[in-house]
């Protein structure tokens, strides 16, 4: 296992997240997983015996439960919480009341307290806001975060699924009021879902924001178990739950082209899949999310996979995207200054 800076900080972070949107089953979250204590307590020992030390989680998954069984493993397997990074997030529905969701201070202050209490910690050390809130100023929301790194509730602060001039407003706020700025974007990135690439990315590099990549199979298309019209073996839970939105074409002229390269280096398509998010220079951390011991071990070993130049650029061929505006702009007229 390898351990990467969480953008520009001194905190190392594996290479590999656990995830554990599986855990609980409760309300909307039962089509993904369902695990109970006793399974959880098992992912959760086996993925830090593998050397992973970051587990991600969120205040909506399975309406609180999947931070309260995450809390009671990590007591339960009497693991030395400073050995560990532990994120979460907020901005979801978590009551009926006209505040019981966004990013307002009274929210996010309310529901720290409340992950706190779940997690059964006394601090947090990525705390993220889970998407935009339109109607929250965005300096409210950067002000709240603020004061819960100041009074050591929080260690460090990121963002889920904004666009990029979303993120780079909150860091021009953050500067020009000297709050504490986000260190970290959680975001939707596979081999077949480059969109990231188009202004996202650029803007990680030139801000050196960390990157932690959720749904790195596409919600179970890139594990290999789906044909073309998306129907798999075992079900599957994108027969139930069909999301993240995909472009099935290009997955799966991807997918084509992964499982001769599976085949040829004695690998799983999933294992190829996680692997060259690995290679992504701009990614800091790949989040997993199992239901199984098995599907455990088979994401542990995309981390020992390698890939040649000429396969990383078949990949990159057959998953390019459509060239869009302004980018091919940019391309064609910034050679001169190059040349």
């Amino acid at each position: 296992m390898k351990y990467n800076l969480l953008g520009n900080t001194g905190l190392k972070v594996s290479e590999l997240c656990l995830g554990t949107m599986t855990f609980g089953g409760k309300g909307y979250f039962a089509a993904i997983g369902s695990l109970g204590q006793d399974a959880v307590n098992t992912l959760v020992k086996k993925s830090v015996e593998a050397g992973i030390n970051f587990i991600d989680t969120a205040n909506v998954y399975s309406e609180g439960l999947s931070e309260e069984m995450t809390g009671t493993s990590i007591r339960n397997l009497g693991l030395n919480r400073n050995d560990l990074v532990i994120a979460t997030k907020v901005r979801g529905k978590m009551n009926d009341g006209p505040n019981g969701s966004g990013l307002s201070r009274k929210h996010i202050l309310e529901q720290a307290d409340a992950s706190l209490k779940r997690l059964k910690v006394d601090y947090i050390d990525l705390y993220q806001i889970h998407g935009f809130d339109e109607l929250t100023p965005m300096d409210e929301t950067l002000d709240a975060l603020n004061s819960l790194v100041k009074n050591g509730k929080v260690r460090y602060i990121g963002c889920s699924n904004l666009a990029a001039w979303h993120i780079m407003k909150a860091l021009s706020l953050s500067r020009n009021k000297e709050l504490a700025e986000f260190v970290s974007l959680q975001a939707y990135y596979t081999v077949a879902g480059r969109d990231l690439e188009r202004e996202i990315i650029p803007l990680l590099n030139d801000q050196k924001l960390g990157l932690m990549v959720w749904s790195p199979l596409a919600g179970g298309l890139l594990s290999g178990k789906y044909n073309r019209k998306g129907e798999s073996a075992d079900g599957g839970r994108r027969v139930k739950f069909d999301f993240p939105p995909v472009n099935k074409d290009r997955l799966f002229n991807c997918l084509d082209v992964l499982q001769v390269m599976a085949t040829d280096k004695q690998a799983t398509v999933a294992q190829l899949s996680l692997a060259w998010l690995l290679h992504q220079r701009v990614v800091t951390s790949v989040i997993i999310g199992v239901n199984k011991p098995e599907q455990l071990k088979d994401n542990l070993k995309s981390t020992e996979i390698k890939f040649s130049g000429s396969e990383l650029k078949t990949l990159a061929e057959i998953s390019k995207l459509p060239a869009e505006y302004p980018g091919w702009m940019i391309e064609r007229q910034g050679g001169d200054r190059r040349r």
